[in-house]
């Protein structure tokens, strides 16, 4: 009697060389979906699940990091690619606030200083912080990512943040005069505070700002 190991973790198991079709497709940013799709199209035989895709890509993440933890890997490469980045330690010397842009970004803004969307997000990452995102606008109606802020605190934290994105303008006086934000007190309160954007000629507010990001 042939037995089986139907739906044993085994079976599915990668080989060498479906391993390195994930390396490869995980640094071109493929999703996990469409890894999986690839490895079944190349083998109809292939009974990997998406966990084990996403497990190889941990694997191989980890490896890279090497002994580093995450925050430790993350301002190494910070460092290494030479972002523009600022990070706040707290007494137990952990840190507890980092923002960051690239430096390509520098041209940008200051080329298109006029309109700036900002999302500050809560407890939907895995470290349950806050997450700040500004996005800046071209003359074309094109978006670009321009900076990026973890923050242990809402209020006072998002204040820093937007004191160092306010630093990244060369001219003071060149400052964004269009800010649109999600309806959160904590990033509305800064931006008055930062930019004394008041008024709703100048300040936008919008209930779903991630659904109009989309839709553009």
């Amino acid at each position: 009697m042939l037995l089986r190991l139907v739906g044993h973790p085994y079976v599915g198991w990668l080989t060498s060389n479906e391993k390195t079709m994930v390396i490869d497709m995980t640094k071109s940013v493929v999703k996990p979906k469409n890894i999986l799709r690839t490895l079944k199209e190349h083998n109809d035989k292939n009974v990997t699940t998406i966990k084990q895709v996403y497990s190889a890509r941990t694997t191989y993440r980890r490896s890279l990091r090497g002994p580093r933890i995450e925050m430790q890997h993350l301002m190494y490469l910070l460092k290494r690619d030479m972002y523009i980045h600022w990070h706040v330690i707290n007494d137990e010397e952990v840190v507890c606030d980092i923002f960051w842009t690239h430096p390509y970004v520098l041209k940008l803004l200051n080329a298109f200083n006029i309109v700036f969307f900002m999302d500050s997000t809560y407890k939907i990452n895995r470290y349950k912080l806050p997450l700040l995102e500004i996005v800046g606008v071209t003359c074309i109606g094109l978006t670009f990512s321009t900076a990026f802020a973890y923050m242990k605190a809402k209020h006072e934290k998002t204040v820093w943040a937007l004191e160092r994105f306010k630093g990244l303008f060369h001219r003071h006086d060149e400052l964004p005069k269009v800010i649109v934000t999600s309806k959160g007190l904590a990033l509305m309160n800064a931006v008055k505070i930062m930019f004394h954007i008041i008024g709703c000629a100048n300040f936008i507010l919008i209930r779903m700002w991630k659904q109009s990001t989309n839709n553009m």
